[in-house]
């Protein structure tokens, strides 16, 4: 009955979605803003038949409804019930209808926002939001169904993968990426939008898409690092970042939505890079449903993709369609995005944004490159070729380097052009704080070039943005007799926008910071240990207390109390873990890690002996790891502040600012 209900009501949205994509474009060419009114409908109820069709999933879920197939695929009666609703995204058919879900709720969000906005601006890119429904729908009723019957009916289903009920992150990562990923179809729909209804030389659109590029931007930012600490504590290698196919996809979209937030702001000071504006907008967009269809396809092996089916076709059909037909429209309107404003400098905030756009651009093909060129040389020829983490990281490196030099200088420069004075005294900061942070790490004992390269541009970075709140609380103080927290607040809510981009800038610096150290200064060791053995890494000592185990509902715990030794004296304790599930031939690993502020002492059961005599440990000191998962947050914090609207006037702001820039100059 359940299955029933939701493919009926999915049915009906696909008339709908049908419906609505037809009526809109004929109520526009008749000039009925009532009728466009009344084709509004058609996004409302699409997300209501969609939630109806993913609360009947959730249900036939917890209700163990076998008879569904998806449940049949991944649900099992042993299953915490936690896991169990989270399984909604654990497999192919679940997480394209979670997909189409997330989608019908942006639309549906996108239109009544914007419902009355004058112009033909929102009902194409309704129109346009609708056509990527239809397809999402197409799939739900055709080789993504998740309502099959099945008969006869199983009394038990194996369950989820056991990866993704080890660690409650796959209650958040999995959302944020979808909220992410899919976030980036509205800029896409409104650029649609914007060059259909020939609005595309306004700032209407650009201010709503920057809006909503910067929203689905800070939840892939959150998604990325929620993802990288999943793997970090499930997976067991220690590390959380490999380059895998599955994390590339995610990475790449984020890479040209970052390019798209910084020449926008070219666009809207200098009317220039419209056309590359729009060009960044649509392929953001084509690299989601690229990484859908990598992920989703079946066509790779990665730990992190938990689902294969037959749906691959599709997917490239579609990518195909999408391309040809924003490049006809692009190729179409590019004579009118001419601009007759030029770049005046070298020295100027608009070539350095020109500058991040082209290595953020490069920085993409490069992943492209090494994540679709063995899938290529193998259907062409035949023959597996793998492309690793030595290619990815020689490549990306100095793209990276640059990236890092390119966020402190960006700061120091004003639009148009900037005398040799005023930028000395700008760089004099940023030049200070590379030269302490590369005294520092050369001091600790870093001697990769790359390394104190890196170490040197994030000091460089990191001194020019925090440089930038400095002087304009100074400016404050002295103007208004403001103490100093006050004055930061007030700066901050005067312009949220430039301020929250300083600070996402440091919570970017922060990750690299923490990925810098923890992959220079990384040391482990690997051990058999008997009960009252100790081992030792980078001056800390566990000893094994004991080896147990125990008989959960739906696993069976095989662990390692390890007790953290210092002066003599137990500090506290780490229980490494391995868990073993009906379904899985092969243990999955629960290493445990005890965090400080200086990094990570990390532990994983590598064997053991049955009689619990005796264990072998991987123990691994990893510097500043915690800096990254802060360092995510601060930047989740930054996207949101640059979200939202200034509280003073902008000719306030505005001024706070130019104080700020004359305090340097002086």
């Amino acid at each position: 009955m359940t299955g029933t209900l939701a493919h009926g009501a999915i049915l009906v949205s696909l008339a709908v979605v049908a419906f609505g994509m037809c009526f809109i474009p004929f109520a526009i060419s008749r000039d009925r803003r009532d009728w466009v009114a009344l084709a509004y409908s058609a996004v409302y109820t699409n997300f209501l038949l969609i939630t109806i069709a993913t609360v009947a999933m959730v249900w036939a879920l917890v209700a163990h409804d076998f008879s569904v197939s998806y449940v049949a695929q991944v649900g099992s009666k042993a299953t915490p019930v936690f896991y169990t609703i989270i399984s909604l995204w654990g497999a192919l058919e679940g997480s394209i209808l979670f997909w189409a879900w997330v989608l019908a709720m942006y639309a549906a969000v996108v239109v009544w926002i914007n419902a009355q906005r004058p112009g033909n601006l929102v009902p194409y890119a309704a129109t346009a939001l609708l056509g990527i429904s239809l397809f999402f729908g197409i799939l739900l009723v055709g080789p993504a169904d998740p309502f099959k019957p099945v008969y006869p009916v199983p009394l038990d289903g194996p369950g989820p993968n056991p990866l993704l009920q080890n660690h409650i992150l796959m209650a958040v990562h999995p959302p944020l990426l979808y909220l992410g990923y899919v976030g980036m179809a509205v800029p896409f729909a409104f650029a649609v939008g914007a060059m259909l209804s020939g609005e595309v030389l306004t700032d209407d659109w650009i201010t709503i898409t920057r809006r909503w590029t910067l929203a689905s931007w800070g939840l892939l930012s959150a998604a990325i690092i929620a993802g990288m600490w999943w793997s970090y504590e499930v997976l067991g290698w220690g590390g959380y970042w490999a380059w895998d196919p599955v994390e590339n996809a995610s990475f790449m979209p984020w890479l040209t939505a970052t390019a798209f937030l910084h020449s926008v702001m070219v666009q809207e000071r200098r009317g220039m890079l419209r056309l590359w504006n729009l060009n960044l907008v649509v392929g953001t967009f084509v690299l989601t449903i690229l990484g859908t269809f990598l992920t989703r396809s079946g066509i790779i092996s990665s730990v992190h993709a938990f689902t294969t089916g037959t749906i691959g076709y599709y997917f490239l059909a579609f990518i195909a369609v999408t391309l040809l037909a924003a490049l006809a429209l692009v190729a179409g309107t590019s004579g009118r995005l001419t601009s007759e404003n030029r770049f005046d400098s070298a020295a100027s905030r608009e070539t350095v944004f020109l500058l991040n756009n082209l290595f953020l651009t490069a920085f993409m093909f490069t992943v492209l490159l090494g994540t679709l060129f063995p899938l290529v040389a193998e259907s062409v020829r035949g023959v597996k070729v793998s492309v690793g983490e030595p290619f990815f990281n020689r490549m990306s490196l100095p793209m990276i380097v640059a990236l890092l030099f390119l966020m402190g200088v960006g700061p120091a420069m004003p639009w148009k052009r900037i005398g040799m004075t005023e930028l000395k005294a700008k760089l004099r900061a940023p030049l200070v704080g590379a030269i302490v942070m590369l005294v520092v790490a050369i001091a600790v004992g870093a001697r990769n070039v790359y390394a104190l390269v890196t170490f040197a541009f994030v000091g460089f970075s990191g001194a020019a943005n925090k440089f930038e709140f400095w002087y304009g609380m100074r400016a404050r103080h002295r103007a208004h007799g403001e103490n100093y927290l006050i004055a930061l607040l007030r700066l901050m809510a005067g312009n949220r926008r430039r301020y929250g981009g300083y600070v996402a800038h440091l919570g970017i610096l922060t990750v690299a910071l923490g990925i810098a150290a923890s992959s220079t200064f990384r040391t482990e060791t690997e051990a058999t240990l008997k009960p009252g053995d100790s081992m030792t890494v980078s001056g800390h000592t566990v000893r094994l207390k004991q080896v147990w185990g125990r008989d959960e509902v739906q696993r069976s715990v095989i662990g390692a109390t390890l007790e953290i030794v210092q002066n003599g004296a137990v500090t506290g304790t780490i229980e490494p873990k391995m868990n073993f599930y009906p379904t899985s031939q092969q243990p999955v690993p629960t290493p445990q890690v005890n965090s400080s502020f200086a990094g990570d002492l990390y532990a994983n059961l590598q064997a053991f002996r049955p009689d619990g005599s005796s264990a072998t440990v991987r123990l691994i000191y990893e510097p500043l790891v915690p800096w990254i998962w802060f360092g995510g947050m601060i930047v989740v914090f930054g996207s949101i502040l640059s979200m939202l609207p200034a509280r003073t006037r902008g000719v306030d702001a505005v001024a706070t600012a130019g104080a700020a820039s004359a305090e340097v100059a002086a």
